[in-house]
């Protein structure tokens, strides 16, 4: 649990906390070892003679005005991993917008570690933060306020769809995810879950998610997560893939290529985050986000290479590729979304989707896929409001050949190998009418944070979603 609170003096502080502040701050106590630290011209950290503090961290001011690198965010990164005490106060007197909204998303997911999943002995004598102090003017509390609200809802959901995704595969099974997402949703009254097990998602002829998951000993599930934050109104519809673990299917992947895939379900975990901040956020809109959950294993009822499935739309896909299982258990969602609400505002779906994003786009930009221009832009900017940036990719007729197959109406992967993240993005566009706007996001390389060698959940791209949200009310 993180704490938070706006002051406007340093003595309203909580005792011995690390302070953090720009180097040329009014707000600085003058005192000799501030004047020093002042003259380094790059970070500056001292941790004695700091009294009445624990520690002063003094950065330079064009990291707090640095929104496109996240300079201040990794400057703080290695100080705060260690932290020396359990509040943190910060000078947000002078300080960009969107860098703000990057802080306090950082400052606030600190409530979530690895340790907090008990899977390793943890040692006792850590300090953890818990409570974050904003210094500011007092013409500026009003408006912080709400900043603040905002980011800390985000970063709660954020932290949800963290701790689900972080969870080894072997105990985040698909009705795992189902469970916990209902002990969550039931915090807040304005949320349900309508869950479809393997035998209703055959009867509802959702065949490619049947595909991908007969293989499993842990069935498919689809669940739908339904807020009611208004009783009139278009339905805005998200969809995440939830692959608990990929193997690849019989299309097996090397081993270091498996390691991380517990995280292909960070699209499913990131709508429950989403869910559960717009709850908590109280906006006025209806939403349905829906989770295709399955696990894409090996043996002997996997599917196989040529095997051809039937959507629910009444669509067929060669499964040319088992190791494309994604946009399979996507397409069905994603078709089930549109039936369900055939006048939807929008659907945007999102899924560590393709490694070829990552090649075009590397780590910091989600890649963004649709032919509504309109839902292109507002996502755009979104993302460009609140550091959640995505980069759009063409998506048109040129790529109706990449999923022509000779035997059904279309085949999962490019036989050319080329354009692999568009050519998934042009077989989903299939699955959804054209009278509803679409979006396709492919988060492989935002879904987690890399650090060491290691990989987390990262909780992205929920502040953007969230922002677009906020800016479509």
């Amino acid at each position: 649990m993180m704490n938070w609170q706006l002051i406007t003096e340093l003595s309203d502080a909580e005792a011995h906390s690390h302070l953090i502040a720009r180097a040329d701050s009014a707000q600085l106590p003058e005192t000799p070892l501030v004047a020093e630290m002042r003259q380094q011209g790059s970070v500056a950290d001292a941790r004695f003679g700091c009294a009445p503090f624990a520690r002063i961290t003094l950065l330079p001011d064009v990291l707090w005005h640095d929104s496109l690198t996240e300079g201040l965010l990794t400057a703080l990164r290695p100080l705060l991993a260690s932290p020396a005490s359990e509040s943190v106060v910060i000078d947000v007197t002078n300080v960009d917008d969107t860098v703000l909204a990057q802080l306090l998303r950082f400052l606030f997911n600190q409530a979530h570690r690895l340790a907090d999943l008990q899977l390793k002995k943890a040692d006792a004598s850590t300090v953890r933060l818990r409570h974050i102090s904003a210094l500011c003017l007092p013409e500026q509390r009003e408006r912080l306020t709400d900043v603040f609200r905002h980011q800390h809802a985000i970063a709660e959901g954020m932290i949800a769809a963290r701790q689900l995704a972080d969870l080894p595969s072997d105990r985040c099974t698909p009705q795992f995810v189902v469970e916990e997402a209902q002990r969550l949703c039931a915090a807040f009254p304005t949320l349900r879950c309508e869950v479809l097990d393997e035998k209703q998602i055959v009867d509802g002829s959702l065949g490619l998610l049947h595909a991908v998951g007969k293989g499993a000993t842990c069935p498919p599930r689809l669940l739908a997560i339904h807020y009611d934050g208004a009783t009139e109104g278009q339905v805005r519809c998200y969809v995440g893939k939830g692959i608990t673990f990929d193997t690849g299917g019989l299309w097996l992947k090397e081993g270091a290529g498996m390691y991380t895939m517990k995280y292909d379900m960070c699209g499913a975990a990131n709508v429950l985050g989403l869910m559960l901040t717009v709850a908590g956020l109280g906006l006025p809109v209806r939403i349905m986000g829906v989770l295709a959950l399955a696990e894409n294993a090996i043996g002997p009822d996997a599917m196989q290479p040529g095997t051809v499935a039937r959507a629910c739309n009444g669509l067929t896909v060669e499964i040319n590729n088992t190791d494309a299982e994604g946009r399979l258990v996507l397409a069905d969602a994603i078709a089930w979304a549109s039936q369900r609400h055939p006048q939807a505002r929008y659907i945007i779906d999102m899924a560590t989707l393709t490694g070829a994003v990552v090649k075009a786009l590397g780590y910091e930009l989600s890649g963004l896929m649709t032919q509504d221009e309109p839902l292109r832009q507002a996502l755009v900017e979104a993302g460009k409001r609140c550091g959640d940036e995505v980069w759009s990719l063409p998506l048109d007729a040129r790529l109706k050949k990449q999923t022509e197959s000779a035997i059904a109406d279309l085949c999962n992967t490019p036989t050319n190998n080329a354009a692999i993240s568009a050519s998934a993005a042009w077989l989903l566009h299939h699955f959804c009418p054209p009278t509803i706007p679409w979006a396709h996001l492919d988060i492989s390389g935002t879904a987690l944070w890399r650090e060491g060698g290691r990989s987390v959940a990262s909780g992205r791209p929920i502040p953007l979603l969230v922002e677009h949200l906020m800016g479509d009310l």
